[in-house]
């Protein structure tokens, strides 16, 4: 197996670990329902996107 032959310097480390924070997820307030949704989905309620009907959504069976 390989193994490193020199340590790696703190900041080659803390630059490797820069990438690693969680971000929050990105949403936004519905207009016309008024609950937070993530952007750029089809809406699985109403089956719109951009004020547009995209699917046909089935009703409560």
């Amino acid at each position: 197996m390989p193994n490193p032959k020199r340590r790696h310097s703190h900041s080659r480390t803390r630059q490797r670990r820069a990438h690693d924070a969680l971000t929050t997820p990105q949403f936004y307030t519905d207009k016309d329902s008024g609950e937070a949704k993530v952007p750029h989905r089809i809406d699985p309620n109403t089956g719109m996107y951009k004020g547009r009907k995209i699917i046909e959504v089935r009703g409560a069976e």
